[in-house]
């Protein structure tokens, strides 16, 4: 029997919804170890998160609730992480920056073994085996770790989002850990981020994404139809690196993996780099004038004609429709 520890991510006076994708890894884990899974919160005024998390089945909620953990820096937060993880066979966070930044540093003062991004994993033998993409997932490849204790980050588009599961996990406050000296000289400076009234898009159920073909009207063309479903937009890379729109836009391997319920690509050709972020998407609406581009391989419904034509056609219609 062993036990998992989910780290949930707060920031912003609330639970992050990525936290959920972990718990989903933890239920299934913990079912193929026979053991439990808590889940462990750290930050600054969590009393309402830790009665959130308290309904989705974990044997217990551990917060470390201090006014120095307001904002996220990782050599505050993973001497805490790592004081918890000790009495867990399995520590698990979302593969968000969050994750990807703190579990590897838990990993190291841990000496643990690291896995990944993972977006599967499967048991054998009371063992955990953890899939990982590989080459833009173009390829899988399949580890184990041989660590007493594994570490592990999920993709937040292969793991559903779970759902509270009623009752009421006890809530206990565990210690916080000081940084050590070294690391107290480090201090948060600022956080600069670009806001926006649209949703993230990592937690958007509807994506509106725009490739270097829309050019300079990026914007005008793609903001109607996000209006109308209240997406999120995206762009590739191509039209990040020519200026159209900010890099915080981008969705691919080397920006933000998504998988929403509706993905619009338009004027994208789908390049691996792009499909890589957004293939695990449940519809996908491709729009190209180019009939061999790589994107109608992959899309669910695929329109070959000039975009600059039946988009804003499109708008058009689904106004009718919708009133």
């Amino acid at each position: 029997m062993a036990d998992i520890l989910v780290v949930a991510e707060f920031g912003e006076g609330k639970l992050k919804k990525t936290t959920h994708s972990a718990l989903t890894f933890a239920r299934q884990a913990s079912k193929a170890l026979g053991g439990g899974f808590a889940i462990l919160v750290v930050g600054k005024g969590l009393d309402a998160a830790a009665q959130e998390l308290a309904g989705f089945g974990a044997t217990k909620v551990l917060v470390a609730d201090d006014p120095s953990l307001e904002r996220y820096l990782a050599e505050r937060y993973a001497p805490i992480v790592a004081a918890v993880a000790k009495s867990y066979a399995v520590v698990v966070a979302t593969a968000s920056a969050f994750g990807k930044d703190l579990v590897p540093r838990v990993a190291g003062r841990l000496a643990a073994g690291y896995a990944a991004d993972i977006t599967d994993v499967v048991a054998d033998g009371g063992k955990l085996t953890y899939k990982r993409p590989m080459y833009a997932g173009n390829a899988f490849g399949m580890c184990q770790l041989s660590s007493p204790q594994e570490l592990v980050t999920v993709r937040q588009s292969a793991f559903a989002p779970a759902e509270p599961s009623g009752g009421a996990s006890p809530v206990e406050k565990v210690a916080v850990v000081a940084p050590g000296k070294a690391n107290e000289r480090i201090e948060f400076v600022s956080f600069d981020q670009v806001k926006s009234e649209r949703p993230e898009l990592a937690e958007a159920k509807v994506v509106v994404s725009g490739g270097r073909a829309m050019k300079e009207q990026f914007y005008t063309l793609l903001n109607p139809l996000a209006d109308l479903f209240g997406a999120a937009v995206g762009a590739s890379r191509a039209a990040c690196d020519a200026g159209y729109c900010g890099p915080e836009l981008q969705v691919g391997q080397t920006g933000k993996v998504v998988a929403p319920q509706l993905y619009f690509a338009i004027g994208i050709s789908g390049a691996i780099q792009h499909v890589a972020g957004m293939k695990s998407s449940k519809v996908i609406v491709a729009i190209n004038k180019d009939a061999e581009a790589p994107i109608f391989q992959i899309a669910d419904y695929g329109l070959v004609a000039d975009l600059f034509k039946v988009l804003p056609e499109l708008v058009e219609k689904l106004k009718i429709a919708k009133a």
